[in-house]
């Protein structure tokens, strides 16, 4: 088998086998010489669409984990064909271009080929405004930034995939960040990618969209963001390492005229405080990251998140330790002042950035060690 064509379907009796038969004028035109086969992977319909699915000549496949990503993914796996290319069963995508999109691919000898809705034609009303001037331009340019990519629809679901590369990317996605998996893992293997001009119809009038705009939006940026580890560490360190250098001149040098602007008063010290916070927080979400990505860290974080049980104990120690004297010499400070007029705030600030985020950072290895273990039993 050449081509395997996989519709996901829930509940799409009214355009299935119009989908069908749109898919087939399609490839049929290529003269007979292309074997292929129609897939319906049914994700738990509970109307005719299986049924008329088979009438219209399609092989179904029942998967039922839900999921627009799920339904793919058991549809993919269940095809014959050595190209496996997918569309959404709504009357949406441009079916006719189904067969330039197949030779696109064989022709490129590329391991996926796109049909862009952004650069061909969208009908007025087939794409809410704020998909196709925020959403979509927004997401596609992270993933050409960060993963080197050359896109311009990150979000189309009308794609072709050379399957034997398809299977070694590793795909888990069940919802719609399906979509960003696939081209981000694609690129991360460095997989040759090509496009080809489609667009965008309108669907038929009173049908409810699958796609939830900010659940799924969030989801696909979520995704984006979680599979570049790099960024989070290397923006975590940059935001501790410079609040705490300046956090240490605050404590040095005190409230500082600087070109007619006082800084490193308690303001200063209260937003360096806070910095140091976020940038900590950063760099443990990387960390965690890095536990289920390919990418490898740095040397500094590799050699945390491997740290073993005894300098891990003797650290937490050790900080809960200076942790206590400094609440201890406040107490007493506060006793000796007759509980009034109590003015530790440089001590204080200085303490909880300094004692405070390393005390974060052992907890989260704590919680990573666990994790690890727990994982390896």
């Amino acid at each position: 088998m050449d081509l395997t064509f996989v519709f996901p379907c829930l509940n799409e009796e009214e355009t299935i086998v119009a989908c069908i038969e749109a898919v087939k004028g399609s490839l049929d035109a290529g003269g007979g010489d292309l074997r292929y086969e129609i897939v319906v992977a049914d994700n738990g319909s509970t109307d005719r669409s299986a049924e008329l699915a088979r009438v219209a000549g399609a092989r179904v496949v029942p998967v039922s984990e839900r999921g627009y990503g799920a339904a793919l993914r058991g549809g993919i796996a269940a095809a014959a064909g050595t190209y496996v290319m997918f569309a959404d069963a709504d009357l949406t995508y441009l079916y006719e271009d189904a067969l330039p999109l197949y030779r696109a691919a064989v022709a490129n000898d590329a391991d996926m080929a796109i049909a862009s809705r952004m650069r061909g034609t969208i009908e007025p009303g087939a794409m809410p405004p704020l998909h196709r001037w925020l959403g979509t331009p927004v997401l596609t340019t992270l993933i050409n930034l960060l993963f080197k990519g050359r896109l311009s629809d990150c979000n189309s679901g009308f794609r072709c995939l050379r399957k034997s590369a398809y299977e070694t990317w590793g795909i888990r996605a069940n919802g719609m960040e399906f979509a960003s998996e696939l081209l981000i893992k694609a690129l991360k293997h460095r997989a040759k990618t090509v496009e080809i001009r489609s667009g965008l119809r309108r669907g038929p009038e009173g049908r409810v969209a699958h796609l939830r705009t900010w659940r799924d939006g969030m989801r696909h940026l979520l995704f984006i963001l979680s599979e570049r580890p790099r960024l989070f560490e290397m923006t975590g360190l940059v935001l501790v390492f410079s609040s705490s250098i300046l956090q240490l001149l605050a404590i040095v040098l005190g409230p500082t005229d600087l070109f007619g602007f006082n800084v490193f008063d308690m303001h200063s010290k209260a937003l360096l405080l806070l910095a140091g916070i976020t940038g900590m927080q950063l760099y443990v979400f990387s960390c965690m990251l890095f536990l289920r990505e390919r990418e490898k860290p740095s040397a500094v974080t590799s050699s945390l998140i491997g740290i073993e049980e005894a300098p891990l104990f003797f650290l937490l120690l050790s900080i809960l330790v200076l942790e206590i004297l400094l609440v201890g010499g406040v107490v007493l400070n506060w006793v000796l002042n007759n509980f009034a007029n109590l003015d530790l705030g440089n001590v204080l600030f200085g303490g909880i950035h300094f004692l405070g985020l390393p005390l974060m950072l052992a907890i989260a290895l704590l919680g990573l060690h666990v994790f690890k273990k727990s994982g390896d039993a």
